[in-house]
């Protein structure tokens, strides 16, 4: 029999590989924009629900928040790095209509993160209640970043073809799930 940490660092490790499939699950996507020229009728609504779902779990892995999650700073880090890439691709090739949006998402992120933190760190003073203040709204955004995706759901049904929802994406959202 396996200890119980022995077997959350397993869980945790999996977890981790699958989640850095879902973070480059969107790659073809982004390859398509690149060779058009033109992000046609993609919207960065997954891209910018992911950054906001990453900054907001690297903040909860840091030991000020809850110790001893080095695997969640980790691959959120990671997937933080990956989804600014895919805005950056995706804010060269948009319109300057899509670009205002993304901006002013992003900004609306970044005042928000900067709010969860200055909130969390000065008015909650034990571990437990900053990780679980935080774990809430990581949940929270996480459904969001999920739910995200199914804006492509709407194209599949218009255009009756699967062509526009990539089966890696498909793939990597199920088995996140599962895990």
């Amino acid at each position: 029999m396996i200890s119980a940490d022995a077997a959350r660092n397993i869980v945790g490790i999996i977890g981790n590989v699958i989640s850095f499939g879902l973070f480059l699950s969107h790659a073809p996507t982004l390859r398509r924009i690149c060779k058009a020229k033109d992000v046609e009728e993609h919207k960065p609504d997954p891209y910018l629900a992911t950054v906001l779902t990453c900054m907001l779990w690297v903040f909860y892995g840091l030991p000020i928040v809850h110790p001893n999650s080095i695997l969640v700073v980790t691959v959120n880090g990671i997937g933080l790095v990956v989804e600014l890439v895919y805005l950056i691709i995706f804010f060269i090739y948009s319109t300057n209509n899509k670009r205002l949006k993304m901006l002013a998402v992003l900004g609306i992120e970044a005042a928000f993160m900067a709010a969860v933190v200055v909130g969390v760190l000065h008015g909650v003073h034990t571990h437990e209640k900053r990780s679980m203040i935080v774990g809430i709204l990581c949940v929270i955004c996480g459904s969001v970043m999920y739910a995200s995706n199914l804006t492509i759901m709407v194209r599949v049904i218009k255009t009756k073809s699967v062509e526009h929802m990539p089966f890696f994406l498909s793939l990597a959202i199920f088995l996140s799930g599962c895990c």
